[in-house]
């Protein structure tokens, strides 16, 4: 049995090679928020966190459930922006022996944390609108109206921050996150504006029911995928089986086995294969550009290939069930 294994690190552009008969093949590209998005996040939770205060004492004076569930949420952005700032600069964490992928994964910790964390202040405030809509209360619509508004130029402010980091997945989920916010707002400006032209009350518990049903879809699906990333499933973006079929079109591939492909962190992907070659080790040229493909077809950016060029040996972890 035998293989090749080199290091590729394309934000420095060089290569490193790591022995003739190495076992396998890395194309490690780092993907990290540049370092001045640092002030985005800052900005961000600074504009969110004094949103959140006028909020929660607005909400109070006008006994508004909307304006508390709107605040409950940007509790949420706040901490979510926090866990991802913190995520971003823990991903840039030198390896260590024991750590031997630095602290890549923590970046899907943060994910999860926030659904988990999201889902039960939004059951705690649905709770609170539930015993609202059955004994309406007074609101005082031209404050919730005036307190949303403001919200709705927060958030979409926040929104633009990191509209131009659409090339990094997690800055493309926290502009469309607070975008998705800012029209979240924008429908309690249209309750406030409502209940003051009607003084139907009920509708601040409606809309307060309604806003904690956008946030639990968004928070649902962000859940299961950061589940499944933590669960090492392959990321929602890739099909395995193309994946497979991709590796077997390789010239002189005869068979592939022990096939994984999972989230090292929420931008980064890795992936280990066995291939038989019955022709012989195809060299070095092979594997790199083995790699580079993977990176450009499927964004896999650290790959590990053995070869194996006896197809009479039977490998220990071909059966597909075997770990």
């Amino acid at each position: 049995m035998s293989g090749d294994h080199g290091h590729q690190h394309h934000d420095d552009h060089h290569h490193h090679g790591i022995g003739r008969h190495g076992i396998g093949h890395h194309d490690h590209a780092h993907v990290h928020a540049p370092e001045n998005f640092g002030r985005a996040f800052g900005i961000g939770i600074a504009l969110n966190l004094t949103f959140i205060v006028a909020e929660i004492v607005y909400g109070v004076i006008g006994n508004s459930t909307a304006l508390l569930a709107d605040a409950g949420h940007n509790v949420s952005d706040v901490l979510g922006l926090g866990l991802a700032w913190l995520a971003s600069e823990m991903v840039k964490r030198r390896p260590t022996p024991r750590f031997s992928y630095g602290l890549l994964g923590s970046s899907i910790l943060a994910a999860l944390f926030n659904a988990v964390f999201l889902l039960v202040a939004v059951g705690a405030i649905s709770w609170e609108a539930i015993l609202r809509l059955f004994t309406p209360e007074p609101v005082a619509g031209k404050t919730v109206m005036i307190v949303a508004a403001l919200g709705v130029v927060i958030n979409g402010v926040t929104a633009w921050l990191f509209a131009s980091g659409k090339d990094d997945i997690n800055l493309r989920a926290a502009f469309l996150h607070m975008a998705a916010d800012a029209l979240v707002s924008a429908g309690v400006v249209v309750a406030g504006l409502l209940i003051l032209l009607t003084s139907w009350f009920w509708l601040d518990p409606v809309v307060s029911l309604g806003i904690n049903a956008v946030i639990l879809w968004g928070t649902w699906s962000l859940l299961r995928e950061a589940f499944a990333m933590a669960m090492s499933a392959a990321p929602n973006h890739i099909d395995p089986d193309r994946v497979r079929a991709f590796l077997s079109r390789r010239a002189g591939v005869a068979g592939l086995h022990d096939l994984h492909v999972w989230p090292m962190s929420t931008t980064e992907i890795a992936l280990t294969c066995h291939l038989i070659m019955p022709g012989g080790h195809p060299g070095d040229c092979f594997l790199h550009d083995l790699a580079a493909d993977l990176a450009r077809e499927f964004r896999i950016n650290h790959a590990t290939v053995q070869i194996e060029i006896d197809p009479d040996r039977a490998c220990a972890l071909a059966p597909d069930e075997v770990v």
